[in-house]
């Protein structure tokens, strides 16, 4: 009988305690696989966000900051920067197009990032790929009151062309201030792009600048009701000059890239106020930079937990040597030679961690297959079923290297055992 098949029927023999074993293992890859491709799709979703961006502009601070509130609607905002500024920076001859965002408010939860028709026009992401819309005016914005909608806000609040809906001061879900003498109309949807902007809400620059006509100080009118004195109701708002004192951060499209670097320290040097230029590849770098020791914990946690699991095969493996003592003796006494034995018990140990792998790997792909859409809904984390990676493989082969030594030690145990030890009686 060969070593193969000896070595399936002993595992089947003790097919409980080994099931349990190959069970630990499999949830251990598992989570190990779970960790890797969060980790890889979270880059290269990141980095599909935005596409074609050649600077990123807003005040002075720190460029992952900026570069976190202006595209991934994360953080708040350090401040703005003037109209003029950004009328002058569009006007240079070097810019292609310039796109000015303006934020602060939100609804429901969700940001309102206000902005202009070039948003639509020049916006890319993923492989290149433009803003289309699946409903609505595919123009963008044609009134004041306009308001277009990510496609998580329009499917998770249930909302369609034609609805009128109310913005809130600042950023918290539950805002204690509403613009509610000022409805919005929803007047178009995007498409889903598997980035921040399924989760924004987008009105024009002019929206936001009437939302706050009547507010003094940064807060709004001692009264706030419908018709008077002191509150400026939506048909009025329109007859005002509604053009905006400041942004958030504006997103440049240079006409040649060989001017990037000229053109971020001209910014950056800007003597009218203070102003910074970021790239956002270089930005995102360094935002992962930051990251690193996080990513390195989670993967330190997961494979402590393969570690444990393949202790876990040892230590059944050390436990079962008493009882087959016996066992073994019989195989050496009916020719099996001392590396017969410890082959045996090395080749039943990696059984289990190939075993273990595969049920593994088989694991992952269910739980993914039931978490993809709450994953993309919730987090906006978009998780491909595909064929491992080279990352991802490596760490399976290691898995099933370390399952081949983790059965050294009882394999020398049983390599040790004299054959009358196994057949003297106790």
């Amino acid at each position: 009988m060969s070593l193969w098949s000896l070595a399936w029927k002993s595992l089947w023999n003790r097919r409980l305690s080994v099931g349990l074993t190959v069970f630990a293992i499999a949830v251990s890859v598992s989570l190990l696989l779970a960790v890797e491709r969060v980790r890889v799709e979270s880059k290269a979703s990141f980095a599909q966000t935005i596409n074609g961006v050649d600077l990123i502009i807003g005040p002075r601070g720190g460029s992952s900051q900026l570069l976190l509130y202006s595209v991934f609607r994360l953080g708040e905002a350090t401040g703005n920067f003037s109209w003029s500024s950004f009328e002058l920076l569009r006007s240079s001859p070097k810019v292609a197009w310039a796109i000015p965002i303006s934020l602060g408010d939100s609804h429901r939860g969700y940001r309102v990032l206000a902005t202009d028709n070039s948003y639509f026009q020049h916006y890319h992401y993923g492989d290149n790929q433009a803003l289309a819309f699946t409903a609505g005016n595919t123009n963008g914005f044609n009134s004041l009151f306009d308001v277009v909608l990510g496609s998580e806000v329009a499917r998770k609040l249930g909302y369609t062309t034609g609805n009128r809906i109310v913005l809130s001061h600042g950023i918290a879900e539950n805002s204690l201030t509403d613009h509610a003498d000022k409805p919005f109309q929803v007047t178009g949807i995007l498409k889903p792009t598997g980035t921040p902007v399924d989760r924004t809400v987008h009105i024009t620059l002019a929206g936001m600048e009437a939302l706050h006509v009547d507010w003094q100080n940064g807060a709004p009118a001692i009264s706030r009701l419908v018709g008077s004195s002191e509150n400026i109701p939506a048909d009025s708002a329109q007859q005002i000059n509604l053009t905006p004192t400041s942004i958030t951060a504006a997103m440049v499209g240079l006409k040649s890239r060989l001017a990037v670097f000229q053109m971020q320290r001209g910014i950056n040097t800007y003597s009218k106020e203070p102003l910074m230029a970021i790239l956002p590849g270089v930005a995102l770098a360094e935002l992962w930079q930051s990251f690193a020791l996080m990513e390195k914990i989670l993967l330190l946690v997961s494979a402590c937990v393969a570690i444990a699991s393949l202790l876990g095969l040892m230590a059944v493996m050390l436990t079962s040597l008493n009882e087959r003592r016996r066992e073994l003796a019989v195989l050496r006494a009916v020719g099996a030679r001392p590396r017969h034995v410890f082959g045996l018990l090395l080749l039943e140990s990696g059984l289990v961690g190939i075993a273990g792998v595969l049920t593994g790997l088989l694991l992952f792909h269910v739980a993914l297959l039931g978490l993809k859409p709450w994953l993309a809904s919730e987090f906006g984390l978009f998780l491909p079923l595909r064929w491992p990676g080279q990352s991802e493989l490596l760490i399976l082969l290691a898995v099933i290297i370390a399952a081949f030594f983790t059965g050294l030690l009882p394999a020398l145990r049983a390599y040790r055992n004299l054959l009358s030890d196994g057949l003297a009686p106790r």
